[in-house]
């Protein structure tokens, strides 16, 4: 008993000699911190940027980018939420003096109540595991920053974090909103713009041509060396069969991008493609006009699917007209990423669909490259990308592209 009360006594003591100080140190201490978190969030916008430039040129597949961003706006978030320091009242050095007086007395009074020697020599409990975060509180943590939007809405750090938290999420009609708002309030910021290109070219179907291409171009304009608008102006080039012109922007943001990475071996990947192409249209200064001649000759002309969508009857109860369907191809045998992907509503049913390389995710993975495939339709209520359970869904057997259309119907349910 004595050994335990002069343990006691010692580590009060002590608790207390590395708690005073901190109490008095209290008002130097906040400006530091709030300086290490304005660091961090810096670090973070900073390697969003990165990302959504990789992913730009295509050296991300979508699961990747999704789930690298994920974990930043997570992080981006989590500093959010501690950037306003709590506040404190009244003196640092009464609380010191309260705190050394009234600690020691709390601690006798509560151990001669609530105390027992006895668990002295009891197991520690297991330490519990971390909980990971998931993705409803990531949503959650989301929906929180945009109410807080509300009642700041002349924030234009805050619309951009909300823009792309809602990117993250594939929830692409809000995050264009958010990244409009930002926008507004930074007309000069060149990332800005050539993210909202992105955003809204995910709304047309990965197509960067009209307003992403506009956007773009502005924002080039404002700064002429920004890495994620010179790799989607070469994808608008590149849609617009202008090998020369998207070889220029490619070549450009390769000469900028980090050395050694995957962005950069995606870019020597869209180059040499560029290339290739403009030498097969009859060189790059006539590939513009030859391209459009010589389309219904090339091979990957008949690299298309096409077929028509539809819903079994006894499911239609189960959706609303503006759920999300999604149609999309991938590998029969090979990388479970779509080679090309349609987004319509239960309204469009039944759908009418062509897909072909114009839809592909990346250069390196497209219906052309693949000698069998197998289509696929989903409905989903969240209209998010990734499947969940209670999505419905519909899918065909392996099938040759190029070959006659297909009768596809969605009358199965996502476990």
């Amino acid at each position: 008993m004595t050994v335990f009360w002069i343990l006691a006594a010692g580590l009060t003591v002590l608790a207390l000699c590395l708690l005073l100080p901190s109490l008095v140190r209290a008002r130097l201490a906040a400006p530091v911190a709030a300086d290490a978190r304005q660091a961090n969030l810096a670090i973070l916008r900073a390697q969003l940027a990165q990302l959504d430039a990789e992913h730009a040129a295509g050296s991300l597949d979508a699961d990747q980018h999704r789930s690298a961003r994920a974990e930043i706006v997570r992080r981006v978030l989590d500093e959010e939420a501690m950037a306003e320091p709590p506040r404190t009242t009244g003196s640092a050095r009464k609380t010191a003096l309260w705190m050394g007086l009234g600690v020691p007395l709390f601690a006798l009074v509560s151990y001669g109540f609530l105390g027992n020697l006895d668990a002295l020599s009891a197991r520690p409990a297991a330490a519990a595991p971390e909980a990971e975060v998931t993705p409803e509180q990531v949503s959650a943590m989301v929906e929180s920053l945009a109410k807080r939007m509300e009642q700041r809405p002349d924030d234009p750090v805050g619309w951009t974090l909300l823009a792309r938290a809602y990117g993250a999420l594939q929830r692409f009609p809000e995050a264009s909103t958010a990244y409009a708002r930002a926008i507004a309030l930074s007309p000069k910021d060149a990332q800005l713009l050539a993210d909202h290109a992105d955003v809204l070219a995910m709304l047309q179907n990965r197509s960067v041509s009209g307003e992403p291409a506009r956007l773009v171009e502005q924002a080039l304009q404002i700064d002429p060396n920004n890495l994620k608008a010179l790799a989607l102006a070469g994808s608008a080039a590149f849609e617009r069969k202008d090998f020369a012109l998207a070889i220029k922007h490619w070549t450009q943001a390769r000469q900028l991008a980090p050395a050694g990475g995957e962005f950069a071996a995606g870019l020597d990947s869209s180059i040499a493609e560029a290339r290739g192409l403009a030498s097969t249209a009859g060189g790059v200064a006539a590939a513009a006009t030859a391209s459009a001649a010589s389309a219904t000759s090339t091979p990957t002309a008949t690299a298309a699917v096409t077929g028509r969508v539809s819903l079994a009857p006894a499911l239609a109860a189960r959706v609303a007209p503006t759920d999300t369907v999604f149609i999309f191809a991938r590998a029969a045998d090979g990388p479970r990423m779509p080679l090309a992907i349609l987004k319509r509503q239960v309204s469009e049913l039944p759908i009418t669909f062509t897909l072909d390389d114009s839809l592909a995710m990346s250069p390196e993975m497209k219906l052309s490259n693949f000698a069998s495939v197998v289509v696929g339709a989903r409905i989903s209520k969240s209209g998010q990308a990734m499947p969940t359970a209670g999505d419905l869904t519909g899918q065909s057997k392996p099938l040759a592209a190029g070959g006659p259309a297909i009768e596809l119907v969605i009358d199965g349910v996502q476990p």
